[in-house]
């Protein structure tokens, strides 16, 4: 699995069908609201081309430090 940190702001151009999430509510969200972690397998969704991509091990560092305002679900 790849994971992305991805914009809210640009949420319309999640194209859901491309990646692990269903909808905008399956979306996990920064504490302030402005970004949402994606996550897909295989090739790299156009949307998602420009995101700098993460592994699991990556993406848990990142969400399991509350100064990088992420909620530890």
């Amino acid at each position: 699995m790849i994971y992305v940190i991805y914009e809210i702001k640009d949420v319309l151009n999640i194209d859901f069908s491309k990646i692990e999430e269903t909808s905008l509510q399956t979306l996990r969200l920064s504490i302030d609201n402005t970004k949402t972690i994606l996550k897909f397998s295989g090739e790299t969704p156009s949307f998602l081309l420009n995101c700098k991509k993460y592994n699991h091990q990556e993406i848990l560092v990142i969400i399991n430090n509350l100064d990088n305002g992420w909620i530890n679900n």
